[in-house]
């Protein structure tokens, strides 16, 4: 098997390889790649000529630097990153972003098959292609600051708190995490953001457990619609990916540097 290739059982983590030159995007794949988002300042020159000038004034508007460089850095390889599946230039694709803050193709591109999303933290971005389906992304580096706030009572559902609470408490903290991003992923890939509140659905959440959508409040085949799968993309990160279906391969990409390729 192509060490870049795992079959949709898989519930931990991609393998990471740089791409061919010769990229496709195929009905029944999943490609996510893993990008640094900290490259030096002439890479981070060259991907700002990509962007629009909607996308600059945007980037402009950070306070600090490195969260503007980070933006630049975001938004210029999703520009490439989409060029290549589209066989398009990356500065000519037109994006727009839904009511819900969702990233999407607009336009004239708006009619291709490609479907993605985007998450970042800390330095690092997972991106998701997929085609004719709904996708979801997230990832956060792990932090105890955030997992040992009362945030699961506030957040998640009854289901979910009364699972995280009766694992080990050296293993709370990763079972946290699995469970938020596994809900973001879902919230992403349907695309109603925070309209639809987190405690509305169940996720599994115990640590080697398959990552799975287990019920949504409102329609009981819901859940049944969706995969949901685990990615380790660097030590002390947590994923997890949302697809539309089951009829689905996944693929891992590493962005090799900031360049265009």
């Amino acid at each position: 098997m192509n060490r870049a290739v795992l079959d949709s059982a898989a519930i931990s983590s991609c393998l990471w390889s740089v791409p061919p030159d010769a990229l496709s995007l195929e009905n029944d794949e999943v490609h996510v790649w893993r990008a640094p988002l900290d490259l030096d300042a002439s890479q981070v020159e060259s991907l700002y000529g990509l962007l629009t000038a909607e996308e600059t004034a945007r980037a402009g508007r950070y306070y600090f630097d490195r969260d503007r460089r980070r933006f630049v850095v975001g938004r210029g390889l999703l520009r490439i990153m989409l060029g290549r599946y589209l066989k398009a230039a990356p500065e000519r694709i037109r994006l727009c972003i839904t009511p819900h803050g969702k990233p999407e193709l607009a336009g004239e591109d708006g009619n291709q098959t490609v479907r993605f999303n985007l998450s970042h933290s800390d330095g690092l971005a997972l991106y998701a292609f997929t085609r004719n389906r709904k996708i979801g992304v997230d990832l956060e580096l792990i932090s105890r600051h955030h997992g040992d706030e009362r945030i699961p009572e506030r957040f998640f559902s009854p289901r979910e708190v009364g699972a995280l609470r009766r694992l080990p408490a050296d293993v709370q903290l990763e079972a946290f995490f699995n469970c938020w991003t596994r809900k973001e992923a879902y919230i992403k890939a349907i695309g109603d953001g925070l309209s639809m509140p987190l405690d509305q659905f169940d996720v599994s959440l115990a640590p080697g457990e398959p990552a799975a959508l287990l019920s949504t409040k409102g329609d009981p085949r819901e859940a049944s619609r969706w995969s949901l799968r685990s990615l380790i993309p660097a030590p002390g990160y947590v994923g997890a990916l949302a697809v539309e279906g089951h009829d689905w391969r996944l693929r891992g990409w590493e962005w090799p540097d900031g360049s265009e390729s």
